[in-house]
């Protein structure tokens, strides 16, 4: 969910500002994908590098996960929408940590849409802790599936999209076992201005594109 920044400086306000739109570009896109039909949708909210940010930005974005948190949770239930917090949560305060489980198992049995939230997440650190965990078990042989089972993701088939907002070309460290053929969508939308219309246009994109998953165009037909 890139470009929030960049939106509030275009218009000289603080940063804090590009956040707190960016929140409602969010629930504007869980609601829209809630509608289409989407039935995975994971996000990308707070990095494993994201603490480098200056302090009070940090202070900042915690505090909004929490208030979120509180005000969104009865919508998310009333639209059957279930969520799950993925990353190395231990580094968050006890209170925003209680929140979170709480919050995942006020909405564990709802059968819509389900959200992933990566919060001090990163595709690298994700990896290290699916093989340390392995390596406690001593298994005989190391496999792709053996890997996948140890993801944060385990139970969530791999992205069929992954869209980039504010024209980023880049991976940024997200998801990268799982997005192995993935389609990209690229767009210079800032996220806190991506809403409804330039999530079915992402989607209408991945709708003409040919998957090959390393076959021939002609294997597939």
């Amino acid at each position: 969910m890139d470009g929030n920044g960049r939106w509030a400086k275009a218009r000289n306000l603080p940063r804090i500002a590009g956040h707190k739109v960016g929140a409602d570009s969010l629930k504007e896109v869980v609601k829209a994908c809630a509608e289409v039909g989407v039935k995975y949708l994971t996000v990308y909210a707070f990095s494993t590098e994201n603490w480098q940010r200056p302090a009070d930005e940090v202070d900042f974005l915690m505090g909004l996960f929490s208030r979120t948190l509180d005000g969104e949770v009865r919508d998310l239930a009333q639209n059957n929408v279930r969520l799950r917090f993925l990353g190395r949560l231990d580094r968050f305060s006890p209170e925003l940590k209680e929140k979170m489980q709480k919050a995942m198992q006020d909405l564990s049995k709802n059968t819509g849409l389900n959200l992933q939230v990566m919060v001090n997440y990163g595709g690298r650190a994700e990896i290290t802790d699916a093989l340390a965990a392995i390596l406690k078990e001593n298994p005989k042989e190391i496999t792709e599936d053996l890997i996948s089972r140890n993801l944060y993701t385990k139970d969530i088939p791999d992205p069929d999209l992954l869209i980039r907002t504010a024209s980023e070309m880049r991976i940024s460290n997200f998801l990268l076992w799982q997005i192995a053929y993935a389609e990209i969508h690229v767009t210079p939308t800032l996220w806190p201005d991506f809403r409804r219309a330039e999530l079915l246009a992402a989607i209408e994109d991945f709708g003409k594109r040919e998957r090959k998953f390393g076959k021939t165009s002609e294997q597939i037909k």
